[in-house]
């Protein structure tokens, strides 16, 4: 029995010393492990702490883009805004410069002159006026035989007052009034 008790005890003596190597072994790959991981969990973590600073930077540099495009847009909406304005302006201020060159007349596309005397240009008004109502009285004689009497008072009345007028502005009145007598030859055949 001893041969066979003291190989058991050697073999029981080695089984023993060689899983206690086995042991220290698994525990310092265990620790390596561990380490490794808590490296590689780290690494990651700075890894992601660093892809969000960049996805909050091109947020920001996005933001900061729109932001300059909604102000060029803006200045561009301005500056178009202000040119309407000043075009409005300027044709009003036209329409308006014409509109005082031009008294306003009775008779339908006759356009009465603002002349430097004041004096002629309500005659030729007064003229227009009788015209309008010589024309509507068409039919009427009694109406228009008074009617016509009086834009002959008024006529002769403008050529005393006319003849005090500069050139520029005896034509102009001329002009007028070859207009209202044409209105009145053309309703009158």
């Amino acid at each position: 029995m001893k041969k066979i008790v003291l190989p058991m005890l050697v073999a029981g003596a080695l089984l023993a010393t060689s899983c206690k190597e086995a042991k220290k072994e698994a525990t310092d790959l265990k620790n390596a492990t561990v380490e490794t991981t808590k490296a590689a969990a780290e690494g990651a973590k700075d890894a992601a702490g660093h892809a969000v600073d960049g996805v909050k930077d091109a947020a920001g540099n996005v933001i900061d883009g729109a932001k300059d495009a909604a102000g060029n847009v803006v200045e561009g909406a301005k500056d178009a805004a202000g040119n309407v304005i000043d075009g409005a302006k300027d044709a009003a201020k036209e329409m308006t410069d014409k509109a005082s060159d031009m008294a306003n007349s009775a008779l339908s596309g006759v356009n009465i002159p603002v002349l430097s005397n004041r004096a002629v240009t309500e005659n030729l008004t007064a003229y227009a006026a009788n015209a309008k109502e010589l024309i509507a009285a068409k039919g009427n004689v009694i109406k228009t035989t008074k009617l016509a009497k009086k834009g002959a008072e008024l006529l002769e009345e403008g050529k005393k007052l006319s003849s005090k007028l500069k050139p520029a502005e005896l034509t102009k009145y001329k002009s007028a009034l070859s207009a209202i007598q044409s209105k009145i030859a053309g309703a009158t055949k």
